[in-house]
């Protein structure tokens, strides 16, 4: 069998046994797709009339910063579900499962590529749970054509790539699950220091370029452009540069270290 058919089959085995454990243990991925949840109800419901006055919407009126704030807790989910990505890649590199693929007659990169596409799958379910729950209290998008939904779709489909590919080089680093989990927290801390919950030029002077410049922050304010109908600027080609560059680093980082002989 030629290599491109052989690499498809084993990564398609690879991604229905990540599936599988998903499936079997769920209790990882639903701990971290609790954070957005909790923090789009904790946002809304007990800070979301002050910060409605400050985004515009009047102190009675919470929908403006709904609006303002799911596109950002979208992307925060993106970030949760793959702290799961580096967790289960640490669980195969030191449990030994890892070890015994490599005697296997099996496509070298099927094990991480299966990894990739579960998360990114994954994520993108945890997306569209997240967003029911913020059009269940109330978030609409009413102007947005189907052209800018699928091109939503298409950024935080990147994202997610992005991040699942940087996540597997920290599991492949970790030296246990423990580790790992740790090793990827700046894939929530990022969006707590991001336009997720006020706008830049609200932040302090100093502070603005660390918050501007960062990777979130392009891909949500290009998210509540397609969404929300608002100026996107820049922050377009931003994303898609930070994106790119994040998966190309992640997959030369990954593939580096999963290549190594082991020791």
């Amino acid at each position: 069998m030629s290599s491109l058919p052989l690499a498809v089959r084993d990564s398609s085995t690879m991604l229905r046994r990540n599936l599988l454990h998903a499936r079997r243990y769920p209790s990882l991925t639903l701990n971290l797709l609790l954070t957005p949840v909790m923090l789009l109800l904790l946002f809304v419901y007990i800070f979301g009339d002050t910060m409605s006055a400050g985004i515009g919407g009047g102190g009675a009126d919470r929908s403006a910063y709904i609006a303002y704030l799911v596109p950002g807790l979208l992307l925060m989910t993106i970030g949760s579900t793959t702290i799961g990505t580096a967790v289960s890649v640490s669980n195969d590199m030191t449990e030994g499962i890892i070890a015994r693929f490599r005697t296997m007659a099996i496509h070298r990169g099927s094990v991480i590529i299966g990894h990739v596409v579960g998360s990114v799958l994954q994520s993108i379910i945890s997306v569209v749970l997240v967003g029911a729950v913020a059009v269940a209290i109330g978030f609409r998008s009413t102007d947005a054509t189907i052209l800018e939904w699928l091109a939503a779709f298409g950024l935080l489909t990147l994202f997610a790539t992005a991040l699942t590919w940087i996540a597997v080089g920290m599991g492949l680093v970790s030296p246990n699950a423990e580790a790992a989990s740790n090793n990827a927290m700046p894939l929530i801390f990022l969006p707590l220091i991001s336009s997720t919950f006020v706008p830049v030029d609200a932040m302090p002077g100093w502070f603005q370029p660390i918050a501007e410049y960062q990777p979130f922050t392009p891909a949500i304010e290009t998210l509540r452009g397609l969404l929300l109908g608002s100026e996107i600027g820049h922050n377009g080609w931003l994303a898609v540069v930070w994106c790119l560059g994040l998966a190309a680093l992640g997959y030369v980082w990954s593939k580096s270290v999963f290549n190594r002989d082991p020791k």
